[in-house]
């Protein structure tokens, strides 16, 4: 973080501010919070963002992360029908997605042990890896249901930019493959189209929540841990090293031909250039709220619309399109990544990371007035 200094506890603190008993003489700009030395009743400081980047204990999270992915993998690789079981990949890969949250719990009892060898202060687990408090309520709410819906609105527009570059055949209006699928229901023959089409969308948006117990596994970890103790690089090398590392922990499942049918090391790159283009906007989410739930209801709403909007729009007849190119972590999806973070960055959206629990700096907090004491004759 370019615009802080840190303290001899190893927390960035805001610039403008001294710490003791000395008055602050410059207010604080508007995107920081009111003290950043400030400290919870325990006595640990509010701010995350740590002094130094904990290498070791980064290594350890990629190690057990890493290890623990392949392990609940393991079942699927032994099975002479790979990821063809449907139960046992959702088994599988359910218990993989909790690795980056096993990852970061190790890493970090790791890093608050040598912490306090070294006489540094750390703030509370919950409030390093953003998932409480939830305060200013109101942005973290909001942010939330934002990015939950948010993501099923890029998903429709990567499907969009396939249909431009031509990568498949889609049926934006008729709804052709959609109906088709419909009519061979039993009982369904007689629903409009329109109460077929809004039942779907219910299904989704509840199997999206449903989703929300496990992508919390990967989101705790990636962006709640690991971001934050990459954040002294800085915010870009942070985002970019988050998520090269989120795309190659999926080895285990994309070296069998998860995602884009490519059982090789052209499915992991694909997976990688998916990962670190979303993990942007994911990224984001996280700094710009302090929190990592928008995060986590962005992953789970992606994980459970991506292919129900697909089965709405494809076109009745039409082969199945190449996911390397139309889904969201293929090209299509890079596209529109892109787009949208070169919008937040023209509009200053990544120069805004406040932290949970702070409120903004007033006047009066950031330049206190002395009080005069007038004795009397």
């Amino acid at each position: 973080m370019n615009t802080q200094t840190h303290n001899q506890a190893g927390f960035a603190e805001e610039p403008g501010i001294m710490t003791g008993t000395t008055t602050a003489h410059a207010e604080a700009p508007d995107t920081t919070t009111s003290r950043s030395d400030a400290v919870d009743a325990k006595g640990r400081p509010l701010a995350v963002v740590p002094h130094r980047v904990p290498w070791l204990e980064v290594g350890i999270f990629i190690v057990v992360a890493f290890g623990l992915a392949w392990l609940a993998c393991l079942p699927l690789w032994l099975s002479d029908e790979g990821i063809g079981d449907p139960v046992a990949l959702l088994i599988c890969g359910s218990a993989m997605m909790f690795s980056p949250l096993v990852a970061g719990i190790v890493a970090h009892i790791v890093q608050r042990r040598r912490a306090r060898d070294r006489g540094e202060a750390m703030s509370s687990a919950p409030r390093y890896f953003g998932f409480w408090p939830l305060r200013p309520f109101g942005r973290v709410i909001w942010m939330t249901v934002a990015a939950f819906f948010g993501i099923m609105v890029l998903v429709v527009l990567g499907y969009l930019v396939a249909a431009a570059f031509g990568w498949g055949r889609f049926d934006f209006t008729g709804l052709s493959a959609f109906k088709e699928q419909v009519a061979t229901l039993p009982g369904m023959s007689s629903i409009p189209v329109a109460v077929a089409v809004v039942g779907y969308l219910l299904l989704m948006i509840a199997g999206s929540l449903a989703n929300f117990g496990v992508t919390i596994g990967e989101e705790f970890g990636w962006r709640g841990w690991l971001l934050t103790s990459l954040r002294p690089l800085g915010t870009w090398p942070a985002l970019l090293i988050v998520g090269v590392i989120w795309g190659l922990w999926h080895a285990p499942l994309i070296l069998l031909g998860y995602n884009f049918n490519r059982p090789d090391i052209v499915g992991l790159g694909l997976m990688v250039g998916g990962c670190v283009t979303l993990g942007i906007l994911f990224g984001w989410l996280r700094l710009r709220t302090g929190s990592v739930w928008p995060a986590v209801a962005a992953h789970a709403a992606l994980n459970g619309s991506a292919g129900m909007l697909l089965g709405l729009f494809l076109t009745a007849g039409a082969p199945a399109p190449d996911s390397a190119l139309v889904a969201y972590l293929g090209v299509s999806g890079w596209i529109v990544s892109a787009l949208v973070t070169v919008v937040l960055v023209a509009t200053g959206q990544f120069r805004e990371q406040p932290e949970l629990g702070f409120k903004k700096a007033t006047p009066t907090e950031a330049v206190p007035q002395p009080t005069a004491h007038v004795q009397n004759p």
